[in-house]
């Protein structure tokens, strides 16, 4: 007798895949307003923005950012970044992709669970994802002290590259999610481990490198354009 199938998912990439632009770029601006940050920080991020708008991510870039967050925050209250997140979310909500909003509509009226997955703090992609009524979000997490201020240091893993592969088999193994029967998007080479993990990956308005891949092994390619820091 066979065991009953596992549960169906679907994993969105947050910047260039869910919503236009990076989410990191607008919590800097508003960290930046709260005095949480100087202003060569928010400089620094802003040309860092530009560059991931135009080339997309690289996995030194991304490296160098964790860094610098996670020295930036070195000593923050948890609760001053959830506030930042509050403040930030309507604006990450307005920025939507208007395909892969309609791509969470479809994955929900089959009752599949829809999750985001992205390298940005769990502060805010995990308030993204309740603005948005989701059932899951995945992303980084920073190590608290017992005054629940950020100590520089990560909880388990970067949320990026292998690392979405990690976390995202930890939910699956809570959740019960069939991964060969799940979905996963991206628009970027780097999410080629959490691509290559699920039955069913697709690429969203693709990199250079991301697209020969999906052109030379016939995954869907969902076009759309891009706007925004």
């Amino acid at each position: 007798m066979s065991s009953e199938p596992g549960r169906v998912a679907a994993f969105f990439d947050l910047d260039r895949t869910l919503i236009r632009g990076s989410a990191n770029y607008p919590l800097a601006v508003a960290a930046f307003r709260a005095g949480l940050v100087p202003w060569r920080e928010l400089v620094g991020d802003t040309v860092n923005a530009i560059r991931f708008q135009r080339h997309g991510s690289t996995d030194a870039g991304s490296a160098a950012l964790r860094e610098r967050i996670l020295l930036a925050v070195k000593g923050i209250r948890q609760q001053d970044i959830i506030h930042l997140g509050d403040r930030v979310t309507p604006g990450l909500v307005r920025r939507l992709i208007p395909q892969t909003a309609r791509l969470l509509a479809e994955h929900h009226a089959r009752g599949e669970d829809r999750v985001v997955v992205s390298a940005s703090p769990i502060e805010l992609v995990g308030r993204f994802a309740q603005a948005l009524g989701l059932e899951g979000a995945v992303a980084t997490r920073a190590e608290l002290d017992a005054e629940e201020r950020y100590t520089g240091r990560l909880v388990g893993e970067f949320c990026y590259g292998r690392g979405k592969v990690i976390e995202i088999e930890k939910l699956a193994a809570e959740r019960g999610y069939d991964l060969e029967r799940s979905y996963a998007y991206s628009d970027s080479v780097s999410d080629l481990p959490m691509l290559e993990r699920v039955g069913h990956p697709v690429v969203v308005n693709p990199d250079r490198e991301l697209r020969l891949l999906a052109t030379e092994r016939g995954w869907p390619v969902v076009e759309v354009g891009r706007r925004r820091l």
